[in-house]
């Protein structure tokens, strides 16, 4: 049988030693040897012998879990040995490696998944309001790798001056930074007549470090059919 399908570039990417790396853009390949943290529903493929189990949804939080997502299960632990394949919706994926004394803060519906040796936390976004868009973020922390999605090829900006991204189009930045939210467009008698230019806040961002920007913006949340892309694996982290 002959097909450009069997090429070396779709072929199973092999590693000697275990962990998570790209198997291509689009998809993630953990090679377990213990456990490693992902999202629910985001397993493609798996060989070997490997478990998968879904965080409980009670706990701490729980209030917060219901009222910013409406998840009970996002996040699922994965433990055994075996090759794990990972996706969604054939986003751009990307592996970030922390060291001990980094900390990231990540937009939920970002993460694909991570280390269990990495430490992970809930916080409100600085600056936004109870109505505000990335209300609750993920802070990631410690030593391991964690893999986040994109929606097409990102661009990391450095905040050396004041930085303002659209907070459905932010992915992530570095957590010592200082945000606030912008308005960005100016009221007049334009906007009470309904002329609006889409770009009513900003998220703001100050201090020293980077951010990392989509070119593409996740859908803001509308009630619970849109819960997911903006609490992301809340749900879990907060059980």
């Amino acid at each position: 049988m002959r097909s450009s399908l069997f090429s070396a570039e779709n072929l199973e990417q092999e590693s000697a030693q275990p962990g998570m790396r790209l198997q291509n853009s689009k998809l993630l390949k953990i090679e377990l040897n213990g456990e490693a943290m992902a999202r629910v529903g985001s397993m493609v493929a798996y060989q070997g012998n490997v478990q998968f189990q879904a965080l409980g949804s009670g706990g701490l939080g729980k209030f917060l879990k219901q009222k910013l997502t409406g998840e009970g299960v996002p996040l699922m632990k994965v433990t055994g040995q075996g090759d794990v394949f990972l996706a969604e919706l054939a986003k751009d994926v990307h592996i970030i490696d922390l060291e001990p004394g980094d900390a990231l803060s990540i937009n939920g519906s970002s993460v694909l998944a991570f280390d269990s040796t990495l430490q992970y936390d809930i916080r409100m976004v600085g600056g936004s309001g109870m109505a505000a868009s990335g209300l609750f973020n993920c802070v990631f922390s410690g030593h391991g790798r964690i893999a986040i999605t994109t929606r097409g090829t990102p661009v990391v900006l450095n905040v050396d001056q004041p930085t303002y991204v659209d907070p459905q189009a932010a992915v992530c930045w570095s957590a010592s930074l200082q945000t606030g939210y912008h308005r960005a467009e100016q009221l007049g008698l334009g906007t009470l007549l309904g002329r609006r230019t889409g770009e009513a806040f900003t998220m703001s961002f100050a201090g020293q470090g980077f951010v990392v920007v989509q070119p593409s913006e996740e859908p803001p949340v509308m009630g619970s059919g849109a819960q997911e892309q903006q609490g992301g694996l809340l749900g879990g982290l907060l059980s």
